[in-house]
């Protein structure tokens, strides 16, 4: 049925709270918005009981790579379904696939394989993909593969889009290599969000960057050159221009509480996204796992490579939320990070919002951030 109300909610608005409000859904569209329980309605409405709990928007997941036991790199559409499934059972309703640092084979079968998932989707639905490398500094490579790194190159870039056109949404580089503003010049022309991280930028570097058009920090904090009061480096670059915002992994592992409260105090909720970077080690714990040609060793949910560097997360994104709130950020602001925030990002103007008109995305989270159902288009997933 495509048409239901759903009741009794706590409903987070843009920009306010309604208790026990009511959402009417007509053909996967957010159709009505009121304060009050529908006590007669149109038998084609299926009704759904929100027993009190919060109703916020489906959150986007701009950065993950797998999940349960799956690795998108895989190029397989088994891999790229099960994330769909995945990120749907923790509140997401849309992502973008996320590379690692690849041979070019590999990079353009990840590429088919979410191709040919598009519009068959078992769960959360693909937004685009995001490219994390491979034109990516050594020197802050992270679990990064250095076999697999290389200087930007345009042809290739070029043959990536003829296979992948308008699904690339995001490239991460690193602006300093040799090529990196003429691969920000096209990737501009493009449409793309051109992203920073693993890099060794200057701050005078970062600001050439941000000023060519790069716009965004991947996993910010980590992966790129530290702050310094002599060499502040490319994230007080990131501070300073308004147009660029930050992605978070919130995990309390990846960021200190304390750094989580800076970049929330310095960009708002608007200029910073949440996001999981997780592996494929998401749903499923400890244990041992292969990762971008690594080893990787999960222990208590933090994953590392044999010489102790962090390898990606296995926080999901209700998670995520509810330890931005513990942290001492707001719930309104920490639903905008998760979902209004990297809406707009990626253009997606009738998602990661609760207003007429708008996609009927949702999440129904209990008081303890755990999802109750996910519903994409009208339809529940979970």
């Amino acid at each position: 049925m495509n048409n239901k109300i759903i009741q009794h909610v706590n409903l987070l608005l843009p920009h306010q709270i309604l208790p026990s409000a009511t959402v009417w859904v007509t053909d996967g569209k957010i159709e009505r918005i009121e304060t009050q329980e529908a006590l007669q309605f149109d038998e084609q409405y299926e009704r759904i009981d929100g027993n009190g709990m919060w109703l916020i928007p489906g959150m986007i997941d701009v950065h993950i790579h797998g999940a349960n036991g799956y690795d998108m790199m895989d190029g397989t559409e088994a891999s790229i379904q099960e994330v769909s499934r995945m990120c749907a059972a923790t509140g997401c309703t849309s992502f973008l696939a996320t590379s690692v640092s690849s041979t070019m084979d590999d990079l353009l079968n990840m590429i088919r394989s979410v191709i040919s998932v598009i519009g068959r989707e078992q769960g959360a639905k693909i937004a685009g993909i995001h490219l994390e490398g491979p034109y990516l500094n050594p020197k802050r490579k992270g679990m990064q593969n250095e076999k697999y790194l290389r200087h930007p190159d345009l042809d290739e870039m070029k043959l990536i889009f003829q296979e992948a056109g308008s699904l690339i949404k995001m490239v991460t580089i690193a602006p300093e290599l040799s090529g990196g503003l003429e691969l920000i010049s096209y990737l501009k022309d493009q449409g793309v969000v051109i992203a920073v991280a693993h890099s060794d930028a200057t701050y005078e570097e970062a600001k050439e960057a941000f000023g060519a058009g790069a716009s965004h920090v991947t996993h910010c904090f980590n992966g790129m050159r530290p702050i310094h009061h002599r060499d502040p480096g490319l994230i007080v670059a990131a501070f300073e221009e308004q147009h660029v915002s930050l992605q978070a992994i919130v995990d309390q592992v990846h960021l200190h509480p304390a750094i989580l409260r800076l970049m929330h105090r310095i960009k708002g909720p608007e200029g910073m996204v949440l996001i999981t970077d997780a592996l494929q080690a998401m749903g499923l714990g400890d244990g041992e796992y292969l990762f971008g040609g690594h080893h990787v060793t999960v222990s208590e949910g933090i994953a590392r490579l044999a010489d102790g560097t962090l390898a990606s997360s296995t926080v999901t994104m209700n998670e995520a939320l509810r330890l931005t709130v513990e942290n001492g950020i707001s719930f309104t602001d920490a639903v905008q990070m998760a979902s209004t925030s990297p809406a707009r990002i990626l253009g997606l103007s009738s998602k990661g919002k609760i207003e007429i008109g708008c996609d009927a995305d949702f999440v129904l989270l209990n008081e303890k951030y755990e999802v109750q159902w996910t519903m994409i288009g009208g339809q529940q997933v979970k």
